[in-house]
This record gives C-alpha cells, sequence and structure tokens, in this order.
C-alpha cells in the first residue's frame, strides 16, 4: 500500500506536467483547429531561459518571469512568422509547419545552450516530507500546486473574461465570430502566447526535479499530446484530466511492471483509447467540438 501511495505521488507530480502541455495543445486546437508539435520546445525554453538567467545572476522570481516571458514572446512569433502567413493553407500543412518549427527552435537551443544536461534549483529546499512510509519533495508540491493554479487561470479566462469568450467563439465559428466584430487574427496570436506561457510554466516546475537539455521538449511534447488525445482533444478539462491520468498510469506501470516500459506504456494506452473511444475520455463522440 505504501508503495502504492508512492506511485500515486509521483503519478500525479508527473501528470501535472503532462496536464499543462496537454493544456497548450488544446488552447491551440480550439483557436485554429491546429495540432501545434511545437509545444514540448516551450517547455524546453521556458526552462532552459529560467537555469541561465538564475546563472547570470537574476533573482529566482525574476528569472521565472522573464523565462516565461521570452517563451510567449517565442510562441507569439511562431504564430506571427509561420502560421499568420499561412491561414489559408490546410490543417494539414499548417501542423507540419509546427513540426518544422519545433525542429528549428531545438536547433536554436543547440547553437544558444549546447549540448549540456542543465538543473535548477529547488523552490523551497529538498528536504523530503514523510507520508506513512511515502516521501513527497517539496518541488512536488510546488508542481502540483502550480498546475492547480495554471487551470484555475486558464479556466477564470476563458470562462469569465471577454477576450476568453471571443477565443472560444473563435473555436465555434471563425467567420461568425469575425461578423460579430471579433479580431480572429488576435484571438489566435494570443492562443500562441497562453499556449507557449503555460509550457513555460511546466518547464519551470519540472526543471528542478528532472535535468533539461535543448532535446528535452520532444518526449514532454509527445507526452502532452498523448495526454491530450486521451482527455479528448479540444476539451481543455479533458486534457487536464488526461494528463494526470496518464502520469498515474505510466508511474504505475513503470513500478510494477517495469521502468524500462515507462515510454512504451503511454503509447500503448493512447493506442487503446484511440480504439475504443478516438474522442478521448472527456471528448464529444459526435463529430462537433467543444
Amino acid at each position: 500500500m505504501d508503495q502504492l501511495l508512492q506511485f500515486l505521488i509521483s503519478g500525479l507530480t508527473v501528470g501535472s506536467i503532462y496536464a499543462l502541455v496537454a493544456l497548450g495543445f488544446s488552447i491551440i486546437y480550439n483557436a485554429s483547429d491546429v495540432v501545434n508539435f511545437a509545444q514540448g520546445e516551450f517547455v524546453m525554453i521556458g526552462a532552459m531561459s529560467a537555469i541561465f538567467l538564475l546563472k547570470d545572476g537574476m533573482p529566482y522570481p525574476a528569472a521565472v518571469f522573464c523565462a516565461i516571458a521570452i517563451t510567449v514572446l517565442v510562441g507569439l512569433a511562431l504564430d506571427k512568422f509561420a502560421i499568420e502567413p499561412a491561414k489559408n493553407a490546410t490543417v494539414v500543412t499548417t501542423i507540419i509547419i509546427t513540426i518544422g518549427a519545433s525542429i528549428f527552435l531545438r536547433g536554436a537551443a543547440l547553437l544558444i545552450w549546447g549540448k549540456e544536461i542543465y538543473g535548477l534549483p529547488p523552490f523551497s529546499g529538498d528536504k523530503p516530507i514523510v507520508i506513512g512510509n511515502a516521501t513527497i519533495l517539496p518541488q512536488n508540491i510546488w508542481v502540483m500546486v502550480g498546475t492547480g493554479a495554471a487551470v484555475l487561470a486558464v479556466k477564470y479566462f476563458f470562462d469569465k473574461t471577454l477576450m476568453g469568450k471571443a477565443i472560444m467563439a473563435c473555436s465555434y465559428n471563425k467567420k461568425a465570430a469575425f461578423l460579430v466584430g471579433i479580431n480572429v487574427k488576435q484571438m489566435l496570436l494570443v492562443s500562441y502566447g497562453l499556449s507557449a506561457a503555460l509550457g513555460a510554466a511546466a518547464g519551470v516546475l519540472v526543471a528542478p526535479i528532472t535535468f533539461m537539455s535543448y532535446n528535452s521538449g520532444v518526449m514532454l511534447g509527445l507526452k502532452g499530446f498523448c495526454a491530450a488525445i486521451l482527455g479528448g482533444m479540444g476539451s481543455s478539462m479533458g486534457a487536464v484530466a488526461g494528463g494526470l491520468l496518464l502520469g498515474i498510469i505510466e508511474t504505475i506501470g513503470a513500478g510494477f511492471i517495469s521502468s524500462g516500459y515507462k515510454d512504451a506504456i503511454a503509447f500503448f494506452v493512447i493506442l487503446v483509447v484511440l480504439f475504443i473511444r478516438p474522442s478521448g475520455i472527456l471528448g464529444k463522440a459526435e463529430s462537433d467540438r467543444v
């Protein structure tokens, strides 16, 4: 039982990161019907920027804030210079553009930061907290609390603010949104900025737990995409649920079966979901999206 509790704690921590990445996928998908495969690079850029800003002597809170701001600028640039010029392209072409952007950002990160592996110091120490016979690091709590705060903030943004409602209107029908005076281009730009901010937040939260390098975003992006599929692509709360569930399944599977199958377990789960319920656990079975 204690071993299961330990796996659940680890699973919720990992799942929280997947949830933030998946939420970024969901926001872009809702706004533009595009799967942004550069989302994992937002995680990497956020983490690496914070690491090097901290190394340069910037205070920790300022380094985190500036790292998120830098990643948001990258997200805005991706939309402005890569996505917007291809506005009449097919969805498949746009997805290929995001894959190309992912490769470009990874190459730029290699040139800027090199191949070395880096880490961030924990936010508030590394003394484990004992729960029964299980332990939890303070940074794990930061990850879960930070993810919860980000999810609530995103939910409030879409439910209560005019800009959030405008983005949702664009997701339902772009032409109708344009006809009632909504600047569709601007809403798409905001969506990419918000998605980048979530990716950067995930990177900053996870960097004190796991080491980061120029190519760390690849697997995190794929896992976030799997979480979005598991929860239901286009469903924000489904993305969060899918991330948490995927993290728990992956950790328990790695603990009770073999850690060597950790990544394979996640992708196997997605294949099963695609066969049984392609719309995801919280997605609509119909072709209409929410």
